[in-house]
């Protein structure tokens, strides 16, 4: 079973983008982020031909999260629980059923956090607070499960081709860390970095000041994988080639095949 996670940075001007990767790599599930469409929005036909099944939670024009999926989908839900006044569509979750086993995927987009100190770090940090009680769930539950998006977390300065000038960012403050750090210490395995302890492998880059042609880039897109599912991780790597494509996003892919 081969899962990919990908923000594609808004689904109407990627939608070439994405089609060609998926015609070219052929993953089971793909997780999206950042598809900036209400769900009626989203190209569903289009993926649905593909043989793809589509579940989407999105909003107008910020954010949104999706799912496809040629396997088969069960039990979906949308929305990180722990607050229901949240209306930023940042998380979906779903089983899916492979031959061997059943896996439960969330799919997430957390928050930038920037500029920081302000509202949007502390609503950073509270969602992080509410992801930890359900990857506590998620732990207790017992079976393979993965949450992987864009985490907009540089764990370490490995991770960065300059770390120094992201020292007073949202996404490699020392608060952000620990709180990543928390959710990772429960038990998770981050699959990347599992398979590929090298440094110079990021997963953004910035569309400014050259950032791609210099590789000066940073790995903000994590697979976290659950005990279980951790045992049956085969593989994990980044789809680097795709930033350097037409129209790309600012993200590539990364993705995990699981012995599912």
């Amino acid at each position: 079973m081969k899962i990919a996670t990908f923000n594609i940075n808004g689904i109407k001007a990627r939608i070439n983008a994405l089609t060609d990767w998926l015609a070219e790599t052929q993953p089971d599930v793909a997780l999206l982020q950042e598809i900036k469409t209400v769900d009626q929005g989203f190209p569903r036909q289009h993926f649905e031909d593909m043989g793809y099944n589509v579940e989407t939670h999105g909003m107008k024009s910020f954010n949104g999260v999706a799912i496809l999926s040629k396997l088969p989908l069960e039990d979906v839900t949308r929305g990180l629980p722990g607050d229901d006044s949240d209306e930023q569509a940042r998380w979906i979750e779903a089983t899916v059923m492979g031959d061997q086993h059943a896996v439960r995927l969330c799919g997430l987009y957390l928050p930038n956090g920037n500029p920081r100190p302000g509202p949007k770090f502390d609503y950073k940090l509270a969602w992080m607070e509410r992801m930890y009680a359900r990857a506590q769930q998620l732990m207790a539950d017992e079976m393979p499960a993965m949450m992987a998006g864009d985490y907009n977390i540089i764990p370490q300065a490995i991770d960065a081709a300059r770390p120094e000038a992201w020292r007073e960012d949202a996404l490699f403050h020392p608060d952000s860390r620990a709180a990543y750090r928390r959710i990772l210490n429960l038990g998770f395995t981050e699959a990347f970095r599992t398979r590929n302890p090298a440094p110079e492998q990021y997963s953004f880059w910035d569309y400014q000041a050259g950032a791609w042609n210099k590789n000066d880039g940073i790995r903000i897109d994590h697979l976290l994988l659950t005990p279980q599912a951790a045992d049956l991780l085969k593989d994990c790597q980044i789809d680097k080639e795709y930033r350097g494509r037409e129209k790309p996003s600012d993200h590539v892919p990364v993705w995990v095949e699981l012995a599912a």
